[in-house]
């Protein structure tokens, strides 16, 4: 069936006008698009940076850029595998810290150092105990001193990587340490850094208080240790994972709470842990 002249132009015009608007309509969408796919991707790679090993970024960057992640990670406290000073390796490395046990606290404390040569180079996950084993080994401390049952980095270390609280190339999740309570038959309790009443008061009535520090006294980046008493005079008892110097010295509650990991996930900084019945 053939088309006349005015009707062929006038189909013309409208498919040129239709494809003009669904031109118009897609430059519009694009304009929309771009500056969120932007931000998007501009907030994965901040990340990115954060949160990802060290180790995986090193590979294309260079220079002082390498430099300038690594502060940002210390700073932020994102990365438990660099918060270990080098003077802790040095301290730690090549000892056996077999058998010590802490009486001073209002509790008896089993000590373990996640540096020990017994399991410094142990595995956790595809890390090692030593460099990252701060958490596990804190866990350690606080399930065999409170309870009847004796865990060593090791065994601790392989029950968090089975339960999903080994963090590649970083350590620990948060949640690892109520995690690791309620595994292992504990109550687990959050406390505020804006309390610290509720800090004295929790040691004073013989729990054991899982802290996550920031940099500072205890670390370069971010690290978990073990507050297990306190003094006549209010000072802090530690047991630090990565330091037995440190965990034989008495700290300022000022210093604790001052360094104590801000914005930590899961209920920390501190986490009192506690056999049921424990007042």
């Amino acid at each position: 069936m053939a088309i006349d002249p005015v009707t062929a132009k006038i189909l013309a015009q409208v498919a040129l006008k239709a494809a003009s608007d669904e031109e118009s309509r897609k430059r519009i969408f694009i304009i929309i698009l771009a500056p969120v796919l932007f931000l998007l991707l501009l907030i994965a790679l901040i990340l990115y940076l954060i949160t990802s090993p060290f180790s995986m970024l090193a590979g294309w960057l260079v220079g002082d850029e390498i430099n300038a992640v690594k502060d940002f990670q210390m700073d932020y406290g994102y990365n438990q595998s660099i918060g270990i000073y080098e003077k802790d390796y040095i301290e730690g490395s090549g000892q056996s810290y077999e058998g010590v046990i802490f009486t001073d606290g209002g509790v008896e404390v089993t000590y373990y150092n996640q540096l020990d040569e017994r399991w410094a180079d142990e595995p956790y996950g595809t890390d090692n105990i030593g460099g990252y084993g701060c958490g596990p080994t804190s866990m350690s401390i606080v399930v065999s001193s409170l309870t009847e049952q004796t865990v060593d980095p090791p065994a601790m270390a392989e029950w968090a990587y089975q339960h999903g609280y080994w963090c590649s190339g970083n350590g620990s999740y948060h949640s690892l340490i109520p995690g690791a309570a309620e595994g292992f038959g504990l109550s687990c309790e959050s406390i505020a850094t804006d309390d610290p009443q509720a800090v004295v008061d929790a040691l004073a009535s013989g729990k054991l208080i899982v802290a996550l520090m920031s940099k500072g006294h205890f670390t370069s980046s971010e690290h978990f240790l073990v507050l297990r008493g306190v003094t006549a005079e209010g000072k802090i008892l530690v047991a630090d994972p990565a330091s037995k110097k440190r965990s034989e010295q008495e700290w300022d509650l000022s210093i604790i709470l001052d360094e104590a990991r801000r914005g930590a996930s899961a209920g920390g900084p501190f986490w009192a842990i506690f056999k049921e019945g424990t007042d």
